[in-house]
Order: C-alpha cells, then sequence, then structure tokens
C-alpha cells in the first residue's frame, strides 16, 4: 500500500491547511484532495445532511485506492467520523482527537477554549475528547461562524476580522483560558489576528499539524516499507464548483503544490 495515495476531504478550502501540513511532513507521499465546495459550508447543516456529504466524500476518495482518509473538516469529524470509520477499509484521522491532545499537552491552568463551526461547538466533539484525556479540564466554547467567509474572502487582518475576533472572543479571553483550540480549519488563516485579541499568554493550537504528526506515525506503523525519498508525490485537487475561486485560495495555502484541480460531481460516484 505504500504507493497508494493518501486521501484528505474538507467541505472547501479550510482543509488545504490540513493538506498544506501533511505535505509538509510527508513530502514524498502521494496526496489527493477534495474540497466539497459547491456544499460549504458543512458547519450550518443538519447532523444527518452532513453525514450524508461525507459518506458521499469517502466513496469519492476511495475510487482514487486510497491508503489512508484524513476527515480535514471539523464539522465531518464530530457528527459523521464513526460512520466513515464503520464505512472504511482502510484507517480514518479525524481533526478532532489530534488537536483536543494538543490542547491538553499545552494547557497550564486546565482552562481551554474550543472556537469552531456552530455544528462542531453543538456536537459537544471536543469537550469530550479533552475531557476524557484530562477529567478536571474546563472547556470554554464560541461559535465563530463569520470567521470562514472572512477567511475566504482574505480579510484576515482588517477592521473588520479585528472587530468580529474581539466580538467572538473577548468572553473566552475574559474567561481565562490559556490554549485555544482552532476547531476549524479555516481558521488558521486568522491566525494573528485571533492570537492578538486573545493574547500573548493563550497558546494556539492548530489541529492541522497534529493530525500531520498522527498519519506520520501511523504510516511509520504499517507493514510496508516507506517511500523511497525524492520519490514522486503527485498532488491531485478535486472540487466540486467552479475551481476559479478555489484555485486563488488554493495558490495563497499551498503555493507550488497546487498542481492539478478539477472539477467533479460526486453523484457520479
Amino acid at each position: 500500500m505504500n504507493d497508494r495515495p493518501i486521501g484528505v476531504f474538507d467541505s472547501g478550502v479550510g482543509g488545504l491547511t490540513v493538506f498544506r501540513a501533511l505535505c509538509a511532513a510527508l513530502p514524498d507521499e502521494p496526496m489527493v484532495y477534495l474540497g466539497d465546495t459547491a456544499r460549504v459550508p458543512y458547519g450550518t447543516r443538519s447532523p444527518s445532511t452532513v453525514e450524508r456529504y461525507s459518506m458521499e466524500a469517502q466513496d469519492f476518495l476511495n475510487q482514487h485506492r486510497i491508503k489512508l482518509l484524513v476527515v480535514a473538516c471539523n464539522s465531518a469529524s464530530s457528527v459523521a467520523l464513526d460512520s466513515l470509520v464503520r464505512e472504511s477499509d482502510v484507517p480514518v484521522v479525524g481533526v478532532i482527537a489530534p488537536g483536543a491532545r494538543r490542547a491538553v499537552e499545552q494547557t497550564r491552568s486546565g482552562v481551554i477554549g474550543v472556537i469552531g463551526t456552530r455544528a462542531t461547538v453543538a456536537s459537544g466533539a471536543y469537550e469530550r475528547a479533552i475531557q476524557a484525556l484530562r477529567s478536571d479540564a474546563r472547556v470554554e466554547s464560541r461559535a465563530c461562524p463569520l470567521f470562514v467567509p472572512l477567511a475566504e474572502e482574505g480579510w484576515t487582518d482588517n477592521d473588520v476580522a479585528r472587530a468580529t475576533a474581539e466580538t467572538y472572543l473577548g468572553e473566552l479571553r475574559e474567561a481565562g483560558v490559556d490554549t485555544l483550540v482552532m476547531g476549524c480549519t479555516h481558521y488558521p488563516l486568522l491566525r494573528e489576528v485571533i492570537g492578538a485579541t486573545m493574547g500573548a499568554g493563550v497558546e494556539l493550537v492548530d489541529s492541522a499539524e497534529a493530525v500531520a504528526d498522527e498519519v506520520r506515525g501511523l504510516l511509520a506503523d504499517e507493514a510496508a516499507p516507506p517511500l523511497p525519498a525524492g520519490a514522486s508525490a503527485r498532488r491531485d485537487l478535486f472540487i466540486t464548483d467552479e475551481p476559479a475561486p478555489f484555485m486563488r485560495m488554493a495558490e495563497r495555502i499551498l503555493g507550488p503544490e497546487a498542481t492539478r484541480i478539477e472539477q467533479v460531481r460526486l453523484d457520479e460516484y
């Protein structure tokens, strides 16, 4: 299985932050990415709809004979991960558990903040994952839905972004959190304004790096030998809507890794 690709999916472009971290951690691994841009965002959908969309994304990536599936979407990881694991013949990695572990490792006081979409926050997935690792942790959660359109518009460091961050994060800052999980893959694009709003004493957790570490560990445990250094690392990117807006974001996030982007229809798989 060592020459088969890693499959990654998200509801849109935010998952490219996870894809970027995977490319950096595993430069010789082939990867295929699916962004369901025609139906973004998942965070405002019902759990049953998010689960259906996630299963369709999994079916598409299975056509590429993937050896591991990364669910680079916090909303999907929150409500659909168990179903994806049941239906998968390969390992499945979500973003919730790695991010929770990183937060527990970094917190000093045990007061951890979580920001995410409405679906992610409503699911309570981060709270459960954090408290399973540290039962005395206090988790303060806040839905920040406007961060997604700000990130996609490129408004990541202007007066609108700063005012929005203050509105969302002021209460978390006052609650005394010392670690903040950015529980949406779009949010690292707003890392500077989030960090400035929370203050220098608050550690920001980007699940992308934690996911990349977990995937690297899983591949190291496989019986197949690792790919040789310098192996051809194909990067294929697929989306479900017009490619132009996605291409602009992909070039901004990935740079030269945005090598091939193709529009597809999930109802064909």
